[in-house]
């Protein structure tokens, strides 16, 4: 199934147009034509089965035919993530955890970071595509950059926990993750979290996690954390 975005569409929704830009695609480089049938998703878990009524690559308009609801997921999983000195590997860790089925992602800037700004479009982008790849129904909310105290401060309901390569007493995040329970969790730049910056989450209620006996790079464990509290939920506790 080719999947398609629409945001402003609803459950009321009887037709609607695409923009000039995504009707070209349509049109033009998929060969769409009257009568063919189109599946798109809101990006907040309706699909929609539609059928092209007006096949124009300046505005190519469909009519709804059926609307099917997923069911909403059963916890919420908040990554916040230091954003890799290369753009290509935290871009590699949205499509990747956007397509395991991630529900937030908070870029943050920590006292070891070596990346302080992001391209918030071109990674809502890459989000975005991952999501219609995938057949994903919901897509994933990506927030603006945010300093390490500044995220501390904010309230996350549900599981928190800090994932930190320190030696101190850590559990593995198998070992503290509940099932169907919201989980918050916190990835460190290359260099790691600041010993102050662990304190400070511990103070705050997060608990320290480790995620293996390896090393691992940002991105990486950002994606085995993703995947780890998925694979969790999926399975029988």
């Amino acid at each position: 199934m080719q999947l398609f975005y629409n945001p402003s569409i609803d459950e009321t929704t009887e037709s609607f147009s695409f923009d000039k830009e995504e009707s070209k695609h349509i049109i033009k480089v998929l060969r769409k034509k009257d009568s063919d049938i189109l599946y798109v998703t809101n990006g907040h878990g309706l699909l929609f089965e539609t059928e092209i009524t007006l096949a124009s690559d300046n505005k190519c308009v469909v009519d709804v035919r059926s609307i099917k609801k997923s069911p909403e997921p059963k916890f919420r999983l908040h990554l916040a993530v230091a954003p890799t000195k290369m753009n290509d590997r935290f871009e590699w860790f949205l499509e990747k955890a956007t397509e395991i089925g991630i529900q937030e992602i908070t870029p943050i800037i920590c006292d070891r970071s070596e990346r302080k700004v992001i391209n918030q479009e071109r990674f809502e982008k890459i989000i975005l595509s991952a999501m219609k790849q995938s057949n994903e129904m919901f897509l994933p909310k990506l927030n603006e950059a945010i300093s390490f105290k500044e995220f501390i401060k904010k309230k996350n309901s549900g599981l928190q926990f800090i994932a930190h390569c320190e030696e101190t007493d850590k559990k593995s995040l198998k070992e503290a993750l509940k099932p169907n329970e919201d989980v918050t969790l916190l990835i460190g730049p290359e260099g790691d979290f600041s010993e102050k910056e662990i304190a400070l989450a511990i103070e705050n209620k997060y608990q320290p996690v480790t995620l293996g006996n390896t090393r691992l790079r940002t991105e990486t464990a950002a994606v085995v954390a993703c995947h780890s509290v998925v694979f969790f939920n999926e399975t029988p506790n």
